[in-house]
């Protein structure tokens, strides 16, 4: 029994999900997101407030400008993505502590949570009962 708490409390220290994400911001938990993907993706669409910064251009000197003491969620197109997955990896070994969203920008998406960019989409009431 032990072993299953502690395996779903390490998901959870590693994984968040849209709901979890959207409430944390919405109460001005300090979390900064990160979109690993390309700059033309993220023109097109992104996650409000996020930062766009592509998992292929992570390093000590790309990174530097970021404080380590703040909490990071990346992000990528979704399930068929494994850009958030890389970002994370590249974050981690560079010293930040970071999560990984559940789904991506797909999940968010469906969730029914506003997008920013050129194609933006307004949000709708959300009723996750989660």
């Amino acid at each position: 029994m032990d072993a299953q708490i502690e395996y779903y409390q390490k998901k959870l220290n590693y994984e968040i999900d849209s709901w979890d994400l959207y409430d944390s911001l919405g109460e001005g938990v300090n979390i900064i997101v990160i979109d690993a993907r390309s700059p033309e993706a993220f023109q097109q669409q992104h996650i409000p407030g996020a930062l766009n910064i592509p998992h292929r251009t992570m390093n000590a000197d790309t990174m530097a400008h970021l404080d380590k003491s703040l909490d990071y969620v990346t992000y990528c197109d979704g399930i068929g993505c494994n850009a958030s997955t890389k970002a994370a990896l590249n974050m981690a070994r560079l010293g930040f502590r970071v999560r990984e969203l559940l789904g991506g920008l797909d999940w968010w998406q469906r969730d029914g949570y506003a997008t920013e960019g050129l194609k933006a989409t307004s949000g709708k009431e959300v009723v996750c009962g989660c």
